[in-house]
C-alpha cells in the first residue's frame, strides 16, 4: 500500500546516509600520471537511458569499475555489460567506499542530481562528464565552475554535437564571415514530447518495488511517488527537470553561443502557454537580448561585435519560414538559423547546416579549418582527464557559460516577466522574486 505523507518522512529520516568528504586544498595534484596506453577508471552514475548510450561510449574507452543506479532492475540490467564493476544505489557511498579505485565519474541522471553528485566527485579530485544541461539552475553552473577551477579536475558537460566536424564547420563559416554580421539568431525544438503544462501532481502511486524513491527524490523537496517522473518523464517537473531548454538547449545553443562569442545575456523575455508552479509550459518563445563584444577568435579577433537577439522556440513554435529557402525544401523539426546582413545559414539539428538558397551555398568558398578538431566527445574528455588538454566543453572554460545562458530562459518563464539579468552577481535587477528560482534549497544530506 502506499505510505502516507507522515510515514515516508519517517522512513526518508530513518535511512538518511551520513556522508563524509574529505577535505582538499586548491592544489590537489592529479590523481595518477597514465602510461601511452592505460584506461581511466570510469564510475557511471545514472545507468539507464542516456546512461546506457553513454556507458556504451565509454566501454571500448576506459574501464567502467562502478555502476550506480537507484532503480535496482535498472542496475542489474546494466551489470550484465560490465562484469567486474561493482554496483551501488547511492552515489555518495560509491564515491566514499569506492574513491581509491575511481578516477572520473559519468554522470547521465536526472537534471536535479547533476550539481550534487558532480560536486561531490570534483571534491574528490574526480574528473567529471555531466549529461546536459550540466546543472538544475543557473547558482548551480557557477558553483560547479568554480570547484573545476579550485579542485583543477578534468570536467566537460556532455553535449556531444561540440565535438562533431559539422558544428565546427558552423563556427567557422560564421567567423569567417560566409553571411556577413550576424545581428539575429533563431533556434528551435519539436519538445517537449512529455507531459507538461500541468498545473496539479497525479494522484499518489506504489513506490515500484525496484526504485529507491528517496534516493531518486535527492536534493528535491519531498513527495510521494506518482506517474510521469521515473524513469523518462520527470524533465517537465520543475522540482526535477529543466523542460524543454534543459533537453536540447545546450544543444542547438552551443554554436550560436561559439560562434558568435557570445556571454550572458543582459536581458531574457518569455512568452509561453501553459506554465505551472509543477512543471514547464506546453509551449515557449524566449528572447535574450546579448550585449557588443570584442571578438576573440578567427577573423573576429579583436573586432567590435554587435549586440544580438537570439530567439528559442519550443512546443513546435517555429519562426517565420525564411524566403531564401527554396519552395521543395522543409523546415527542420529542431534547429537554428543564423541571420546575417549578407545571408542566412540553416542548421539542422546541430551540425547538418547549408547556407541558403543553395546557390549562395556553392558559390562560398570555405576556409581552411582553423578550430582543432577531436576525436569525439568522449575521447576529448578521457584525455583531459589523462592532462592531456582541457576538453572542449570544460566547466570553466566554456560549458557553464552555456549553460547558464540555456537555463536563463527557464528563469524568465518561471519569474513570470522580462528579466534583466546581473550575470556579475548572479541576480536579476528587476525582479528580486526570481532569486527561488537562481538557487533552490537542498535538502539535508544533499548539498553541494
Amino acid at each position: 500500500m502506499p505510505l502516507n505523507r507522515r510515514e515516508f518522512l519517517k522512513a526518508a529520516a530513518a535511512t538518511v546516509t551520513v556522508i563524509t568528504v574529505p577535505s582538499c586544498s586548491e592544489d590537489r595534484s592529479p590523481a595518477r600520471t597514465y602510461a601511452a596506453n592505460e584506461k581511466v577508471n570510469v564510475a557511471c552514475v545514472g545507468v539507464g537511458g542516456q546512461g546506457t548510450v553513454n556507458r556504451n561510449e565509454l566501454a571500448p574507452l576506459s574501464s567502467i569499475v562502478a555502476l550506480c543506479d537507484v532503480d535496482q532492475g535498472t542496475l542489474e540490467k546494466a551489470a550484465k555489460n560490465h562484469p567486474g564493476a561493482k554496483l551501488w544505489n547511492d552515489y555518495r557511498e560509491m564515491l566514499e567506499k569506492q574513491q581509491k579505485e575511481i578516477d572520473a565519474v559519468m554522470i547521465s541522471t536526472p537534471d536535479h542530481i547533476h550539481a550534487p553528485a558532480a560536486m561531490m566527485a570534483m571534491k574528490l579530485g574526480k574528473g567529471v562528464d555531466v549529461e546536459k544541461p550540466m546543472a538544475h539552475n543557473v547558482y548551480e553552473t557557477r558553483a560547479m565552475s568554480k570547484a573545476a577551477k579550485k579542485y583543477k579536475v578534468a570536467t566537460q558537460m556532455d553535449n556531444e554535437g561540440h565535438a562533431t566536424e559539422g558544428l565546427r564547420a558552423v563556427v567557422e563559416w560564421v567567423k569567417d564571415g560566409a553571411i556577413g554580421t550576424v545581428r539575429e539568431v533563431h533556434i528551435w525544438t519539436d519538445r517537449p514530447i512529455w507531459p507538461q503544462g500541468i498545473k496539479e501532481r497525479p494522484a499518489t502511486k506504489t513506490v515500484p518495488p525496484n526504485l529507491k524513491w528517496d534516493l531518486w527524490l535527492g536534493p528535491a523537496p519531498v513527495r510521494e511517488y506518482h506517474e510521469h517522473l521515473h524513469p523518462f518523464q520527470w524533465r517537465g517537473w520543475w522540482d526535477f527537470g529543466c523542460g524543454a531548454l534543459g533537453d536540447m538547449g545546450c544543444h542547438f545553443f552551443d554554436s550560436t553561443v561559439w560562434a558568435l562569442e557570445l556571454e550572458p545575456p543582459i536581458s531574457v523575455e518569455a512568452v509561453h502557454e501553459g506554465n505551472s508552479k509543477e512543471t514547464g509550459p506546453n509551449w515557449a518563445v524566449i528572447t535574450y537580448e546579448f550585449a557588443a563584444r570584442k571578438g576573440k577568435g578567427g577573423n573576429q579577433e579583436g573586432k567590435d561585435l554587435p549586440p544580438v537577439t537570439v530567439k528559442w522556440y519550443d512546443g513546435h513554435k517555429q519562426p517565420p519560414r525564411p524566403e531564401e529557402l527554396e519552395a521543395d525544401r522543409k523546415m527542420p523539426p529542431n534547429g537554428s538559423m543564423f541571420v546575417g546582413d549578407k545571408g542566412k545559414i540553416l542548421v539542422a539539428d546541430t551540425s547538418s547546416a547549408r547556407i541558403i538558397p543553395e546557390s549562395k551555398m556553392k558559390e562560398y568558398k570555405r576556409p581552411a579549418p582553423f578550430i582543432p578538431r577531436v576525436a569525439g566527445h568522449k575521447q576529448d574528455w578521457l584525455e583531459a582527464v589523462k592532462g592531456v588538454r582541457p576538453a572542449g566543453c570544460d566547466f570553466a572554460l566554456y560549458g557553464s557559460k552555456l549553460a547558464e545562458i540555456v537555463l536563463l530562459g527557464n528563469l524568465a518563464v518561471r519569474a513570470g516577466q522580462k528579466i534583466e539579468w546581473d550575470s556579475e552577481n548572479l541576480k536579476a535587477k528587476n525582479c528580486p522574486a526570481a532569486d527561488e528560482f537562481i538557487r533552490r534549497e537542498y535538502r539535508k544530506g544533499w548539498e553541494l
